[in-house]
């Protein structure tokens, strides 16, 4: 296996996330993929507003940056366009289950043949760490300081109650071989032209839950509690 993917940008490394962030971890997953699947040349990539959005000059590859919210349509829209391409939507849980929910919900309605790879990492990080639509009972954030008391969203298992035949699963960052194979069968979902696929990823984010690694660890065992990795949908 090559030290990087052979579809990244070389002279775009280092990253620029934050020490411990999961989107590096994340994207190195959709890097080998690409490679392994040999796709680079066809695939076009969409980011949301966010710290998605700093994954924008990380491949060799078309990439496209949205209006917040927006990055799930203007791939469906590229797709009508050029049915021939992987069009895949990567974003955050606000991009995708806040101000882009009903773009989410719609796409999975038509089984859109596009792939949505979303990072849940529970709290709004690019602005700070406010409250998120996947901020957990009891979580505490810069808008919740005393411990958030709402419901929280567990979108792969709303995409699967949607969308019965699209391919829905949940993997997390910091286990790489379980989220290459998630990550793989998303994207073989939609070149086999089966349909919608949605991948969910679990990342920790260190500076904004305001913890050192071991207790950021601790954080990602209780962030597997409420939402269960693996395949839930598709076969």
């Amino acid at each position: 296996m090559p030290s990087i993917p052979t579809c990244w940008k070389s002279e775009t490394k280092p990253h620029r996330y934050c020490a411990g962030c999961g989107h590096a971890m994340a994207l190195r997953s959709l890097g080998y993929v690409i490679d392994e699947l040999k796709i680079q040349s066809k695939t076009i990539i969409g980011v949301d507003i966010g710290c998605s959005l700093l994954a924008w000059d990380f491949f060799d590859i078309d990439t496209i940056q949205t209006h917040h919210g927006r990055t799930t349509p203007v791939m469906v829209g590229l797709k009508m366009a050029q049915p021939e391409k992987i069009m895949i939507g990567y974003m955050g849980d606000g991009g995708g289950y806040a101000i882009g929910a009903q773009h989410l919900v719609n796409s999975a309605v038509r089984n859109d043949k596009i792939t949505v790879i979303l990072i849940n990492n529970a709290n709004y990080a690019m602005t700070g760490g406010q409250q998120a639509p996947t901020t957990m009972p009891g979580q505490i954030t810069e808008t919740t300081p005393y411990g958030h008391k709402e419901y929280y969203l567990k979108g792969p298992e709303m995409v699967k109650n949607i969308n019965p035949h699209a391919f829905v699963a949940r993997g997390m960052a910091t286990e790489p071989k379980e989220l290459d194979q998630l990550m793989k069968t998303a994207l073989q979902w939609q070149i086999k032209n089966k349909g919608f696929s949605f991948l969910e990823i679990l990342s920790p984010c260190p500076n904004n839950w305001r913890l050192k690694p071991p207790e950021t660890l601790k954080f990602l065992e209780k962030l597997k509690k409420y939402y269960p990795l693996g395949k839930i949908n598709g076969s």
